[in-house]
């Protein structure tokens, strides 16, 4: 996601409600329109909006929820020629008191892998959107492009598995990624990865017949072993206490 924005000063001029009109269309920047693009599919607010590129206008309002305003067409000078028929969706937005911010700014807060939200600030007011998107399938489908390229790599397999075991998706096609790591080379970090998929399925039993193997491959190959062998054998005795 990219927000492409000029950037206006206060200048000691009163904003909200004068500079910026309430009830009015604002550009949500200066000069030319501010410009939202998103590489895939969004959810903004909870609301679906398409990949594409859009321009960005905010109705402030002076007692009643703010409205952020995403337009398919982008070739606008700011509001002239503005027509809401063309409006992909529009969003109440509760403006928030903050601190003084000289010159407009958008920010990202509270990123996450498959979420954050977008700020605009100015003056003593913000205003924000939450945007979700679908990480998990754009990256499993990157995961499957590449295996198919390097299907003997229990390297890769091991990673993949991984992501899926830590991220609790797609059990089944990681224990698929995993039995053929395994296959082709057992070490200690595919062993420990299967002993987590297997206590993620609350099969506790096997996970520590798996944690315990790659213990002991871990102690025979790898020097690095030793630095993650103490959280490999507290979790262990978590999943000893859970199967018995």
């Amino acid at each position: 996601m990219t927000v492409d924005y000029h950037t206006p000063a206060v200048r000691g001029r009163a904003v909200w409600g004068q500079l910026v009109p309430y009830g009015q269309v604002w550009r949500a920047g200066a000069n030319e329109n501010t410009i939202i693009t998103f590489s895939d599919p969004v959810m903004l607010n909870g609301q679906a909006v398409p990949a594409g590129k859009y321009s960005f206008y905010v109705l402030p309002k002076a007692d009643q929820d703010w409205e952020l305003i995403l337009n398919r067409v982008i070739n606008h000078w700011g509001t002239e020629g503005y027509d809401p028929r063309a409006d992909q969706i529009r969003l109440p937005a509760v403006p928030e008191s903050g601190p003084m911010h000289e010159n407009l700014v958008y920010w990202f807060s509270e990123v996450k892998p498959g979420s954050g939200r977008l700020n605009l600030s100015w003056e003593k007011r913000t205003v924000s959107m939450l945007i979700e998107t679908d990480v998990h399938t754009k990256v499993v489908a990157g995961i499957q492009k590449v295996l198919a390229a390097n299907p003997e790599n229990w390297q890769l397999l091991a990673q993949a598995a991984d992501y899926l075991v830590q991220n609790n998706i797609q059990a089944e096609l990681a224990l698929q990624y995993i039995n053929e790591s395994l296959r082709l080379k057992e070490a200690y970090t595919n062993t420990w990865i299967k002993a987590r998929l297997l206590a993620s399925k609350q099969d506790y039993g096997t996970a520590i017949v798996y944690g315990r193997r790659a213990l002991k491959l871990g102690e025979k190959e790898d020097p690095d072993f030793k630095q993650r062998q103490p959280t490999m054998r507290i979790t262990l005795t978590e999943w000893q206490s859970k199967a018995y």
